[in-house]
């Protein structure tokens, strides 16, 4: 999918020219600092300078700071902050180096850390429009509409050639309904690039609340017939569509798009919306559900406001009924192993076979034993799950097969998923923040755990189209909001085992052990469950925990007496 360029850019801007070059790394010192040349062959360039040390201070930091904006691009921005904090160091006046890491902050969810480095940078360079900019986005995305404006009027003064300024200027004034303004600006965006996606995308939603919506059609669907599967153009086309009042071609747009990206948070929000208003309560919840949760700190604009409207009315729509007094609890265990374009996995049928039989001796209410499961038939059984949750205290996922990460989200696989390319994940996978949804209805505990941590089959043929972190092995790190409990069978970038000659994998045989013996605590029950696969893999891998149940009561898998 070809998408809208988001508010913020990585922006190679304001180096400090590098020193000239020694004859004999002729190549590599011209390619690194060009800042013409095609990005991955300047990030190769920059990179053998800084492996081979031939470079010192602001010639090294100019290479740290193309490793910096490259890392950024994969969205590996613990690394891409520390390759431009050294930079800093080597030059503390290379405000493109600044600007960067705050932008890496920002991405981390950090807003505070991203805030005093553009603070910085504007501090030592009072015109460097790009700072300007991207310090708007963080007020515009917090609400602050009036310092947002005064932040992009600047990087317009100073930076008048920046197309991204004027159209963040016109995104900003649009929500502020100064739409002859916004218009204003979109017409300079298009005089610097006409073919800009991003002018047409955006000013559709203008045109619409304008209620000119002759005009906002003719925008989004320009869009769309030069890019069909843009998920940005569709849903701004539905968003459009609700301002009128047509809900039937909202309903249309929001399914087209959740069709072609499941995991799509604004589509699920709109569409929830849509059965709000047809009163089928059951599907909003579900709808809102799929977009509320978020295992990391950011958002794009548009993305935030449909996530945080998901939340708002979720809370609105969620009887508020006390624990039932027989502490109800259900399950869905996922055996996915009969994969159709890599090498199956014989193991984890077997493993949730032996987990869902665990369960349902433990008196769990409801235990759905699912196998070998298609992209279209998890998601039907994650919503059919949630439906379940709702009326349970507890809700616990167990999952094996492949999983992964790619670009800082967690995916499980489904049996018929073809990646061919890492951008497919979007559209053939399920985000783990889906499964996380299908528990959060539980009243009690929400308890996820994932024996997938192994490696990703489609890595060797993958091709790299979205300058991602591929990562071959694991899940990343994330952050589950509270009352969420996310157990992993191996830590981030460790490879969970899957048992050898036949025998169920260390995590399950361990989980199903400890699981039934009375009188342990949840928390206690996976540090043991870790400390048993631990040993059993002679320290070869080592499950990770991350959030916690509620903290003011004892959960027990046994109570015992």
């Amino acid at each position: 999918m070809l998408r809208v360029i988001p508010l913020t850019l990585a922006l190679l801007a304001a180096w400090t020219s590098i020193a000239a070059a020694a004859p004999q790394d002729g190549d590599d010192f011209a390619v690194c600092r060009d800042r013409q040349s095609e990005a991955q062959a300047r990030a190769a360039a920059c990179d053998n300078l800084l492996k081979a040390d031939k470079l010192t201070g602001k010639d090294k930091s100019l290479a740290l700071v193309v490793r910096g904006n490259a890392l950024i691009n994969k969205r590996d921005y613990d690394r891409a902050i520390e390759a431009l904090s050294s930079a800093i160091d080597l030059d503390p006046d290379n405000v493109g180096a600044v600007n960067l890491r705050g932008l890496s902050h920002e991405r981390k969810g950090e807003d505070d850390l991203a805030m005093a480095d553009y603070n910085l940078a504007i501090q030592k360079r009072s015109n460097f429009g790009y700072a300007y900019n991207n310090r708007g986005t963080i007020h515009l995305r917090h609400g602050a509409l009036q310092s947002a404006l005064d932040d992009f009027n600047l990087s317009i003064k100073y930076t008048p050639s920046f197309l991204l300024g004027w159209t963040n200027r016109a995104r900003m004034r649009t929500l502020n309904k100064d739409f002859d303004g916004a218009l204003k600006d979109f017409a300079e965006a298009e005089k610097i690039d006409p073919a800009a996606p991003q002018i047409a995308g955006n000013r559709c939603i203008t045109y619409g609340m304008m209620g000119k919506y002759d005009q906002a059609f003719g925008d989004c669907n320009s869009l769309i017939q030069k890019q069909p599967k843009n998920a940005f153009a569709i849903n701004n086309r539905a968003d459009v569509n609700m301002m009128k009042g047509d809900f039937d071609a909202a309903l249309n747009d929001y399914n087209t798009v959740i069709q072609l990206y499941p995991n799509n948070v604004r589509a699920h929000s709109g569409r929830g919306q849509i059965y709000e208003r047809k009163k089928d309560l059951a599907q909003a919840r579900a709808d809102y559900r799929a977009a509320a949760y978020s295992l990391t700190k950011f958002d794009d604009l548009d993305v935030a406001r449909a996530r945080a409207k998901a939340q708002e009315r979720l809370a609105a729509l969620t009887p508020q009924v006390p624990g039932g007094a027989t502490g109800r609890r259900v399950a869905l265990v996922i055996g996915n192993g009969a994969y159709k374009n890599v090498h199956a996995l014989p193991n984890p049928p077997r493993d949730a076979k032996m987990i869902a039989e665990v369960l349902r001796d433990l008196g769990f209410q409801t235990v759905t034993d699912a196998r070998d499961l298609t992209r279209d038939k998890f998601f039907q059984t994650l919503q059919a799950f949630a439906d379940e949750a709702e009326k349970a205290d507890w809700a616990v996922v167990y999952y094996a097969g492949h999983g992964f990460e790619i670009g800082g989200v967690n995916y499980l696989v489904p049996i018929d998923a073809r990646l061919s390319a890492d951008k497919d994940a979007e559209t053939e996978a399920v985000a783990l923040e889906q499964v996380i949804a299908a528990v959060g209805a539980a009243r009690k505990v929400r308890l996820v755990m994932l024996d997938a941590c192994r490696d990703n089959p489609f890595a060797p043929t993958m091709q790299r189209t979205l300058s991602l972190k591929l990562v071959d092995k694991g899940f990343s790190n994330i952050e589950p909001g509270a009352g969420f409990m996310v157990v992993y069978a191996a830590k981030h970038g460790e490879t969970a085992m899957d048992g050898d000659g036949g025998a169920d994998s260390p995590f399950a045989t361990a989980l199903a052990r400890e699981i039934k013996v009375p009188r342990v605590e949840i928390r206690k029950l996976f540090d043991i469950v870790r400390d048993d696969v631990w040993s059993a893999t002679k320290h070869e891998q080592q499950p990770f925990s991350y959030g916690s149940p509620p903290g003011r009561e004892d959960f027990y898998f046994v109570a015992g007496k």
